[in-house]
């Protein structure tokens, strides 16, 4: 009885070879039309297909598109991170460009000083509030030779005088200070030359006051006025701004002149501290000391 089975098992193994062979060499000649089972298995498996393929492709899409959108936020903090260092880098240039111009008048303006030596100095601080107008520090001071109530410029002109010094740092009171006892001697260039005092700054337009002129001296607009460098410190023909009015004082005895400063006293940066190149007698550097608001 298991002979039997077991060659019943062998037969039907047989039988199933030899119809899997029929059907394969059937199913691998070349017809114009596919047989009933064929065309119901291929529909069958193309539908069952179609189902799991729609939201694999659904969810395909998605993953891409978030991948996507996850390129695109770095690529975009990227560029946020090069526009940033753009902005950065245009500013650094912009800003070197105008200290190179700033410098090269400087250097221009030392090549042309006749009897005063420039020390070039760099404005380290600058008071935020009512001062900003009044004063500033500089990053050189006595230990640099730099002494009280000597000259400070900018490359384009006068901007005032040192008010007091430490060993590494000056301050520097600009003309534009609301004090009395800042007073400039200057002199109104032209045919014949005038004496004044700068002493006054009007902060609404932004004008010097050149005051003491003659009543009857006849002053032009756009004549230049310059240190007289008649007070013994102070040299001559530093540049100090051009008449805009000229208008009677309130006695009615002399002539106040409003001058539009050549130097641009809101943004300064680098400056010159003048020395004269004679030394300068005792008598004078103590009066000078003494009493700041005596005409320099």
């Amino acid at each position: 009885m298991p002979q039997f089975f077991l060659n019943k098992r062998l037969i039907i193994l047989l039988v199933s070879i030899i119809i899997l062979v029929a059907l394969i060499g059937f199913s691998l000649r070349d017809r114009d039309q596919l047989s009933w089972p064929e065309k119901f298995v291929k529909d069958t498996a193309g539908w069952v297909q179609s189902i799991v393929a729609t939201p694999t492709q659904y969810v395909v899409g998605i993953v891409e598109n978030i991948k996507d959108l996850q390129n695109t936020y770095e690529e975009n903090k990227e560029l946020k991170t090069h526009l940033e260092d753009m902005a950065r880098l245009e500013a650094k240039v912009y800003s070197l460009e105008q200290e190179n111009a700033e410098l090269t008048e400087i250097l221009e303006i030392e090549g042309s000083i006749g009897d005063y030596e420039p020390m070039q100095a760099t404005v380290i601080s600058r008071s935020p509030d009512r001062l900003w107008h009044e004063m500033i520090i500089v990053n050189k001071g006595s230990s640099h030779g730099v002494q009280k109530n000597m000259a400070v410029m900018t490359a384009r002109g006068l901007i005032g005088k040192v008010k007091s010094t430490t060993p590494f740092t000056s301050t520097v009171q600009l003309l534009s200070a609301m004090d009395p006892t800042n007073r400039i001697s200057a002199a109104l260039q032209g045919d014949k030359k005038l004496f004044g005092t700068i002493e006054g700054y009007d902060k609404e337009n932004e004008w010097l006051l050149l005051k003491g002129l003659p009543i009857d001296a006849e002053i032009k607009k756009d004549q230049m006025v310059v240190t007289s460098g008649l007070g013994g410190i102070f040299p001559g023909d530093v540049p100090i701004g051009k008449v805009i009015e000229v208008v009677p004082d309130q006695f009615g005895l002399n002539q106040t002149a409003y001058l539009k400063p050549e130097a641009d006293f809101y943004n300064i940066s680098h400056v010159m501290i003048l020395t004269r190149g004679m030394e300068i007698p005792e008598e004078i550097k103590v009066e000078g000391e003494e009493d700041e608001g005596e005409d320099l």
